[in-house]
C-alpha cells in the first residue's frame, strides 16, 4: 500500500496567483510529487501578494505563496524560448498531470496545447483553469477575482439579508471564488485520472473560474427556474436577530427560524414574558417583529459570554455557532486535538504553523513533506539530475534566460 493516497503521480504544474497553486497543492498534500515551474526572474505573482511575515516585502515571505505551495518542487522555466518548450515537453512526457493557467490559445501558439501535448504523452491529463473557459463569447476577456465573482451571481446575493437594497453587492472574503475553482478543478482532474487508469487515455479539462462560482449557487438557479423570481438579499431575507454579541464582545449566530428552534431558545432564555407575545409565534411574526425580538435577545445575551451563550443554546436544540476569530481558532483545544495545523519549516521564513488538511485517512495519511520552494529551488535537482543537464549547461540555460 502507498504510504500517501497518490504516490507515484506525477503533475506538472505551469499556474500563478491562486487556482492554479490551489489545485496543485491539494494534489501534492495527497502525495503527488507536483513540480512548480515560475518565469526566472519575477516567479509566482503571488509571491509579490500579503500578508508578509514581520511585513518584509520579500517574494519568500509571502504567506499567501507559503501556503498554497507547500509539498511543491520548485523550478523556473521560459517557456517563450525553444529550449525552454523543449524541456517542457520532456517533463511532460514522464507526467501523469498537466495544470495550467493560460489564456485560451496561449498554449497553443507556443505549440504546447492539447492535442501538440497528447502526441508526447496520450495518457496526459490537462487541467485548463480561466476566468470564462476555452470557449464562448467571453473565452479571451481577462479577469480578477472581482470580475469572476459578480460575474458568477454570488456577490448579487451578499450580504444575504441586508436590510436595504440601497447596500451595493459585496463580493465573498478573500479570495474565495479563486479557491472553489481550484477545488473544482482538483476535483475533475482526480476524476480524469481514474478514468486514465480505466481507459488508458488522458484528456481535457476546462474550468471556468465563474462556473466554479456559479455552481456553489446552483439552489438559487433552481429556485429561479421554479418560481420565476430573482433571489434576493433584501427586506424579506432580513433577520436582524440571527447575529447576536456577548458581554465579551464576542458574536454567536442563531438560527431560530423554525418554530422548533425558536422553543429552544426561549427554554434558553428562561421562558421570559415577552417571549409570549403572540407576534413572536410564528416565523413570519418574528421575521416582521426582527427589531424588537433584536432588543430583547440583545437584553438577555448581554449576561453572559459566548461561548455561556453557545452551550446553553445548542443544549437545547436551536442551531448555533461561535463567530470564531483567527485568533481563537488557534488556541483551540478541538483544532490542537485534531492536529489541522502543523508546523513547517521554511529556509527563509523559519518555522510557521499552517492549516493542513481537512480530512484524516486511516491508511494514507496527510504529511507535510516540504516548505514552499525558493524560486527555482528545485533546477538542478529536475532539470540537472532528472533530465540530464549537466552543472555547465544549467549555468548557460540560466545565463541565457532560459532558467
Amino acid at each position: 500500500m502507498s504510504e500517501r493516497a497518490l504516490d507515484g503521480v506525477k503533475v506538472v504544474e505551469k499556474c500563478s496567483f491562486v487556482a492554479g497553486p490551489y489545485c496543485g497543492k491539494l494534489l501534492a498534500d495527497l502525495g503527488a510529487e507536483v513540480i512548480k515551474i515560475e518565469s526566472p526572474g519575477t516567479g509566482d505573482e503571488a509571491r509579490k501578494r500579503g500578508p508578509f511575515l514581520h511585513d518584509n516585502p520579500h517574494p519568500d515571505l509571502s504567506g499567501l505563496f507559503l501556503y498554497l505551495n507547500t509539498n511543491k518542487l520548485g523550478i523556473t522555466l521560459n517557456l517563450s524560448s525553444s529550449t525552454g518548450r523543449s524541456i517542457f515537453k520532456r517533463l511532460i512526457a514522464d507526467a501523469d498531470i498537466l495544470i495550467e493557467d493560460n489564456p485560451p490559445g496561449r498554449m497553443e501558439k507556443l505549440g504546447l496545447g492539447y492535442e501538440s501535448l497528447k502526441e508526447i504523452n496520450p495518457r496526459l491529463v490537462i487541467t485548463s483553469i480561466t476566468p470564462f473557459g476555452q470557449t464562448g463569447p467571453y473565452r479571451d476577456y481577462k479577469a480578477y477575482h472581482l470580475n469572476t465573482f459578480h460575474a458568477s451571481g454570488s456577490g448579487y446575493l451578499m450580504p444575504i439579508g441586508s436590510p436595504t437594497f440601497d447596500r451595493e453587492p459585496i463580493k465573498g472574503p478573500g479570495l474565495m471564488g479563486d479557491y472553489d475553482a481550484g477545488l473544482s478543478a482538483a476535483v475533475a482532474t482526480m476524476g480524469a485520472l481514474y478514468w486514465c487508469g480505466v481507459s488508458g487515455r488522458g484528456q481535457h479539462i476546462d474550468v471556468s473560474k465563474q462556473e466554479a462560482q456559479m455552481a456553489l449557487d446552483k439552489i438559487e438557479f433552481a429556485r429561479f427556474h421554479s418560481e420565476g423570481k430573482n433571489p434576493t438579499r433584501g427586506p424579506s431575507a432580513w433577520r436582524p436577530h440571527r447575529m447576536i454579541q456577548g458581554k465579551d464582545g464576542v458574536y454567536i449566530l442563531l438560527e431560530a427560524g423554525r418554530d422548533g428552534q425558536w422553543q429552544g431558545l426561549v427554554k434558553a432564555m428562561g421562558n421570559p414574558e415577552w417571549a409570549k407575545d403572540e407576534k413572536f409565534s410564528t416565523e413570519q411574526g418574528r421575521r416582521e417583529h426582527g427589531d424588537e425580538l433584536r432588543e430583547h435577545l440583545v437584553a438577555w445575551a448581554s449576561n453572559y459570554t459566548a461561548d455561556e451563550l453557545f452551550h446553553m443554546v445548542q443544549a437545547l436544540g436551536t442551531p448555533s455557532a461561535p463567530i470564531n476569530s483567527v485568533e481563537k481558532l488557534l488556541n483551540s483545544p478541538h483544532i490542537e486535538a485534531r492536529q489541522f495545523l502543523v508546523e513547517i519549516d521554511h529556509p527563509v521564513a523559519g518555522k510557521i504553523k499552517y492549516p493542513s488538511r481537512p480530512y484524516h485517512f486511516s491508511h494514507t495519511p496527510w504529511s507535510a513533506e516540504r516548505p514552499a520552494p525558493l524560486l527555482g529551488q528545485h533546477n538542478e535537482e529536475v532539470i540537472g539530475r532528472r533530465l540530464g543537464y549537466t552543472d555547465e549547461e544549467l549555468v548557460k540555460l540560466k545565463e541565457a534566460g532560459v532558467i
